[in-house]
């Protein structure tokens, strides 16, 4: 079974196989019936075949859940087991068990990915036994739409893709300097205002060029309870991110109180007021340190707890500019009045606030790797962005980790140093890069790594402005990161990429199949490119750090 992505830990191949057709059932065991709807829905749609249920094992495919491949192989894992005249899917938990059908799925070939049949079609599975299970618990994306909207129906599609490669976490970038995207009841204007901007600048933001049109949309609450229990369907958690103290002008522009009044900005000519920002960078406007601000945002996350069950609530917490509260006498008066040390301080201040609030309610703060700066409560996390290093400090401090490192997953680095290359930002990236990608730092102990909870690729939209290029971005490197997620791999010089290579010529054809436009081996087709475009390419190899 070379041609699995994930590859999965142990397969043990024979010869023949057991052929799917209109008279095969499918049986399902007490737990399964989220897998067995799934699964009935997509083998369905793509052989037109009923997949009826059935009580014979004769000519079956068999769901079912079993303690000892939980012992064995924990929630996630599974043991698919295909005979000539039988399928035996069992699962140590209902995840575990659905990540067995994606499997399954793929073994039955790329046109198993497609919404209806073709003709003359042979479904077959090969006779095999696979036992698997996933190396780390958070597998994740993010996907920011605050720069660039994404609209419902694209999010659902970003969780099948994510479903199909085994990911389980789906990191929601909802608010930023350029857009806020989730409806507050008891704040309106945060989507009446904060959700569109009057224009966006086209590349980077040293770009002459302009969309001059508005930008902009927003998820109502019932669209947010769709999408997280459409995830959930897929094993998927959301956990949201409202961004906190700094990337907040859209909030600010929406309710100006937010912002530190007392301080006029660069960005904002006097008696005009503040607007959703049209540009890209860090912006100056950060939340002003106020009870008031305080109070407000503790608001927002009462009803954001409602619609997200997540364990964990990300409050973002990175490059907050602190030049308006060098500059307010109000924010000065704060850091006196808290006997706080700088602006730095007060910073760690403010998130700690939220630290404490969501600890309260039983949710865990996680935050980029800024948050580490001031100190966190016990539970809470850190996404490490900038390199390693974040992460390194946060595990040996006893806090949980997610790795993901700018240098090598945030998917909006360029993938090749061509003149070709659309909107070129940023390190060249390969699949290769991305394939050998580590997440677990060598210099931590064996007791500090037990702190890295997983790793997450960010697909970050200030040069994507819509699915294809977000498609074309993400894939197919987002397939070898889910990988390195997922699969047992020997160290990064050891793998085998010339054997990824080989099984990504299939797994071109199952993206083909479900419609998504990533980049070409060769390079980017005619349509995908953005000649005049300007971006920021860094030269050379990336700081590894």
């Amino acid at each position: 079974m070379s041609d699995l992505i994930p590859a999965p830990r142990h397969v043990h191949d024979y010869t023949g196989h057991f052929a799917l057709g209109p008279e095969t059932r499918l049986m399902a065991g007490e737990g399964t019936a989220t897998t067995e709807r799934w699964l009935r829905g997509v083998l369905g749609a793509a052989t037109g075949f009923p997949l009826d249920a059935g009580d014979t094992a004769a000519n079956a495919i068999q769901l079912y859940l079993h303690p000892m491949v939980t012992k064995d192989l924990g929630e996630e894992g599974y043991r698919l087991m295909v005979r000539h005249d039988t399928v035996h899917l069992v699962g140590g938990g209902p995840a575990g068990l659905f990540w067995g059908a994606q499997t399954l799925r793929q073994l039955l070939g790329p046109d198993a990915f497609r919404r209806a049949p073709l003709p003359d079609r042979h479904w077959r599975l090969p006779v095999t036994h696979i036992q698997d299970s996933p190396r780390f618990r958070w597998r994740g994306l993010m996907l920011d739409v605050a720069r660039h909207f994404m609209p419902k129906e694209g999010v659902l599609r970003q969780l099948d893709l994510m479903a199909a490669h085994k990911l389980n976490v789906f990191h929601f970038h909802l608010t930023d300097d350029q857009g806020w995207r989730v409806e507050i009841k008891r704040y309106p204007r945060l989507t009446e205002v904060g959700s569109w901007r009057a224009r966006t600048k086209i590349g980077h933001r040293a770009s002459p060029l302009w969309e001059d049109k508005p930008h902009g949309g927003f998820y109502t609450q019932d669209d947010i309870r769709e999408i997280v229990a459409y995830a959930a369907e897929r094993h998927i958690t959301v956990v949201p991110e409202i961004d906190v103290p700094g990337h907040s002008q859209a909030a600010i522009a929406a309710y100006p109180e937010l912002g530190n009044t007392d301080v006029i900005t660069a960005s904002t000519e006097e008696g005009t007021a503040l607007s959703v920002w049209d540009n890209w960078g860090i912006s100056a406007n950060v939340l002003a340190p106020t009870d008031n601000t305080l109070r407000f945002y503790e608001g927002v996350f009462e009803e954001l707890l409602e619609l997200f069950p997540s364990e964990f609530v990300h409050v973002g917490g990175d490059e907050c500019r602190k030049d308006q509260w060098r500059q307010s006498p109000a924010a000065q008066a704060r850091i006196r009045e808290l006997g706080l040390a700088d602006e730095d301080e007060l910073q760690s201040w403010f998130v700690g606030h939220f630290d404490k609030w969501l600890t309260a309610r039983g949710r865990r703060l996680i935050g980029w790797d800024e948050i580490i700066e001031g100190g966190l409560a016990k539970g809470a996390a850190v996404s490490s962005w900038r390199g390693y290093a974040g992460g390194i400090a946060a595990a040996r401090a006893g806090h949980d980790v997610v790795m993901c490192p700018e240098q090598y997953v945030y998917l909006d680095h360029r993938q090749a140093p061509g003149e070709d290359e659309p909107v070129p930002i940023g390190f060249v990236r390969t699949l290769e890069d991305v394939y050998r990608f580590e997440p677990v730092p060598a210099q931590l102990t064996e007791d500090e790594a037990r702190h890295v909870l997983g790793t997450q690729a960010n697909v970050w939209t200030e040069v994507m402005e819509d699915q294809g290029r977000v498609d074309y971005q993400a894939y197919p490197r987002l397939t070898a990161f889910a990988e390195v997620a997922w699969s047992a791999l020997p160290a990064p010089a050891e793998r085998d990429f010339a054997g990824f290579e080989r099984r990504m010529s299939l797994h071109y054809r199952r993206l083909d199949a479900l419609g998504v436009g990533y980049r070409p081996p060769s390079g980017p087709l005619p349509w995908q490119r953005r000649p005049g475009v300007l971006g920021r390419p860094i030269e050379g190899a990336p700081p590894n750090r």
